[in-house]
């Protein structure tokens, strides 16, 4: 339990801050942080060490993250619905924007690790790349590097700017 404490004590502002990038929300993100080590210590046992524990924690931040996302789609889809026509071009523009990010994101699903994970954690997360770096493992010229590679592959695949 000692070890819980010390890891929690350790890793809180960093967790809070990967999230508070994801989400931009403070209370959203307190809430993902306190829900995050709290998955962590039902799954302690599950961590088998191959990479550092921020790196674990940041994957369980993460996922819960993507989950809030997609409780939020389904609200703002209900709510789309519950609507009903009255305010159409507000909802077509709402469309259009979203399909070209669905576009980006679709591209860079197809990306392999590491650059997918370089990519989201500069784009989503707004880390810097020596933090992506220390988040990978490797230096910080090697994070700005793999984005401006993965970059360059957006913009070829997609033929947008970024």
């Amino acid at each position: 339990m000692e070890e819980i404490e010390q890891i929690y004590r350790k890793y809180t502002p960093q967790v809070y801050k990967f999230l508070f990038s994801l989400c931009h929300d403070k209370y959203l993100a307190e809430e993902l942080t306190q829900e995050t080590f709290f998955q962590a210590m039902k799954s302690i046992d599950k961590f088998r060490g191959d990479c550092r524990i921020y790196v674990w924690l940041c994957s369980i931040a993460k996922h819960l993250w993507y989950q809030e996302l997609k409780k939020r789609e389904r609200e703002k889809t209900l709510k789309l619905s519950q609507q009903g026509g009255e305010d159409e071009t507000e909802f077509e523009n709402a469309v259009f924007e979203k399909a070209e990010v669905l576009e980006i994101y679709k591209i860079l699903h197809t990306f392999e690790e590491p650059l997918r994970e370089v990519m989201y954690l500069r784009l989503n997360g707004n880390f810097t790349f020596k933090e992506i770096g220390e988040i990978m493992g490797k230096d910080e010229n090697w994070a700005r590097v793999t984005f401006y590679r993965g970059k360059q592959r957006v913009r070829k695949e997609s033929h947008h700017e970024m």
